[in-house]
């Protein structure tokens, strides 16, 4: 193994696209996504359903004579979620390689286990409603302290108007956000890796400040300084140096606003087919593990979020 595979297992050829579903149509949205992804990089695709049996034990844990009947029946109904998880994908591609695993453990504690070696960690952005439901309820977990590539997969509300079924863009630019801050490397070098990918443009984006100027002076998001656009653009060019070499086929577009990241973030989302960002911002909290830019952009984005965490 080579010193940069040990340094990046999410690289490697066994690496596998890992998804987590609970069986709502977010989570079929997600497995829908993970499937393409898989089947177009040549990866396994693994899906995870936990079953959080310690939830349940705290809840029926007192009613003992109840207890084995509960177990038995989550377990029936994962593995039902399962098996309907593994047909979509296969609908997506019959010779995609599926493999799924019903888990006892909690289902954040168990994605973010297995996003160690994955890929990429594919997630849907809302529960079913249940009480053991996990989407939605960890998807913030998942994306704080995921390791490598979490992907919060988002309805980009591209569908045929012959049915409700949730879709992803399929075109457009992936678009980064760049923040200057030491954690925005491994988000350039996802970004362009993904847009190659996707043989599309990249979009680069910095915002030079996080402040919204234009709700406190009236002053709108659009860089108007020409001192913040240099040095803006100062920012992109020192984040982006060498990327461009290693990605010759990528065509980048630099973009500098005055403030409001997410602002700005949110309407490129709007016509992008993934959007890529760090999991910390530039504030600098360790404890902070997504950053706010970052935790907006999962919950209110138009397309998939991807939050990349250093190794």
């Amino acid at each position: 193994m080579t010193a940069q595979h040990r340094d990046e297992p999410h690289r490697l050829a066994s690496a596998e696209v890992v998804v987590g579903t609970d069986g709502s149509e977010a989570a079929d949205l997600a497995v829908r996504w993970a499937a393409e992804t898989a089947s177009q990089r040549r990866r396994r695709l693994r899906i995870v359903h936990g079953l959080d049996l310690a939830a349940a034990g705290s809840v029926y844990g007192m009613y003992d004579v109840i207890m084995p009947p509960v177990i038995d029946a989550i377990r029936r109904e994962g593995a039902d979620v399962l098996r309907t998880a593994r047909r979509l994908a296969h609908q997506v591609d019959p010779a995609l390689t599926v493999e799924t695993e019903l888990s006892e453990a909690n289902p954040a504690h168990l994605l973010i286990e297995l996003s160690e070696a994955a890929h990429l960690v594919a997630i849907g952005t809302a529960g079913s409603g249940g009480t053991l439901s996990y989407l939605g309820s960890t998807l913030l977990a998942v994306a704080s302290h995921g390791r490598g590539a979490i992907v919060v997969v988002r309805d980009t509300g591209t569908g045929t108007g012959t049915g409700t079924e949730q879709q992803t863009r399929r075109v457009g630019p992936v678009v980064l956000g760049i923040d200057g801050g030491p954690v925005s490397t491994a988000a350039v070098g996802a970004a362009f890796a993904e847009a190659s990918e996707r043989r599309t443009r990249l979009v680069a984006v910095h915002a030079w400040s996080d402040l919204y100027f234009d709700r406190i002076a009236g002053l709108p998001y659009a860089v108007c300084d020409h001192d913040a656009e240099t040095a803006g653009q100062a920012i992109l060019a020192e984040q982006l140096a060498g990327w461009q070499e290693k990605y010759p086929d990528v065509q980048v577009i630099r973009k500098v606003y005055l403030s409001g990241p997410r602002q700005a973030l949110r309407e490129w989302s709007r016509s992008a087919q993934l959007l890529v960002v760090g999991s910390r911002g530039r504030g600098g909290f360790r404890g902070l593990l997504l950053g706010s830019t970052s935790d907006a952009l999962v919950q209110t984005a138009h397309c998939p979020v991807m939050v990349v965490r250093p190794q």
